[in-house]
């Protein structure tokens, strides 16, 4: 579906126009277009590749989706694909936006994507010095976008991580915790799997050899790579962390166990003495113990209950009980 079809020259807006009018404008000298489709069929690719003459594989990774992120040159054009990443109900919507970028012309495709990019290019006609620079400044704009998007996600993991922390250090959910540790794990991995081959990609578009178009905003592109940096750099601090959490957690569920196993040591030691009194003098009550003893009963109750008491005082000193 068409979202919608701009021209710009130097930096400025000059109309919507139509897709069939998309080939006059390309033949304008310093003008370029801007067109953002989303979910796009068939139909709709094939007149884009008609009019920007896009590149047959690279429209065929668009259509099919599900890609993993890059960024690919084919001749003086660059065809990129990078991972939304959304927090819906507290789960990960994950949605995938293909750009194709050249001398003249961007093409942003979306798919499965909660959000749009009309703020980008809100944000892009606030800036016409920066738009002048032409569709690089643009490619960077909607992958500034993106990538500022996971931000929120990862501030949200590591509030999440923050919470169950607190779960296990207070005894509570044990097994709970351990499900939700591995639950916020895969989130991790899923936004991991978003960042990694972009910070790869991207650093192909400043330093050394770069595409044509992002010659003028190499600096904008370092500055990407400087942001997925840092969010991978938080990715590897929760992964570390949630390992340790979960080590912890195991921990404590052992040592919680040996509390137990003491507690029912020390009552059996306890009734131990019943049992071993009871045994030797057979209880059969007639006076005892050395059976004719009028005094014989009380006195072994009164034996086993200050045994016996004297076992709980040591346990309970020891912290057994």
């Amino acid at each position: 579906m068409l979202i919608n079809c701009v021209a710009y020259q130097e930096g400025k807006k000059l109309s919507d126009i139509p897709v069939e009018d998309i080939s006059d404008y390309l033949a304008k000298p310093g003008c370029f277009v801007w067109v953002a489709l989303r979910d796009a069929d068939e139909a709709e690719m094939a007149k884009m590749q008609e009019e920007f003459g896009l590149h047959e594989l690279a429209v065929e990774d668009a259509m099919r989706g599900h890609q993993r992120p890059k960024i690919e040159e084919y001749g003086e054009s660059v065809f990129a694909v990078m991972h939304t990443v959304e927090l819906k109900d507290g789960e990960l919507a994950l949605g995938e936006v293909a750009v194709f970028a050249g001398p003249n012309y961007v093409l942003s495709v979306r798919r499965d994507s909660l959000q749009g990019f009309l703020g980008v290019r809100a944000r892009a006609e606030r800036e016409p010095h920066l738009l002048k620079k032409g569709s690089g400044f643009v490619l960077y704009a909607l992958m500034d976008a993106v990538v500022d998007r996971y931000f929120p996600v990862i501030e949200a993991l590591e509030e999440e991580l923050d919470h169950i922390e607190e779960r296990i250090f207070r005894g509570r959910a044990q097994r709970e915790n351990v499900e939700q540790l591995y639950d916020l794990k895969r989130k991790s991995l899923t936004l991991r799997h978003a960042v990694t081959p972009l910070l790869e990609a991207v650093g192909r578009l400043h330093g050394g050899r770069v595409p044509t178009l992002a010659t003028k905003v190499q600096d904008y592109f370092r500055d990407v790579q400087d942001h997925l940096f840092r969010i991978n750099g938080r990715l590897d601090t929760i992964r570390d962390t949630i390992s340790t959490a979960i080590q912890v957690n195991l921990s404590l569920v052992t040592i919680s166990e040996g509390e137990v196993t003491k507690r029912l040591a020390s009552w059996a030691a306890i009734f131990a003495v019943f049992t071993a009194f009871a045994g030797l003098w057979g209880m059969n009550f007639e006076f005892m113990p050395e059976l004719h003893w009028h005094y014989g009963y009380p006195v072994a109750v009164a034996i086993m209950v200050v045994v016996c008491g004297y076992l709980y005082y040591r346990f309970k000193k020891s912290g057994w009980l």
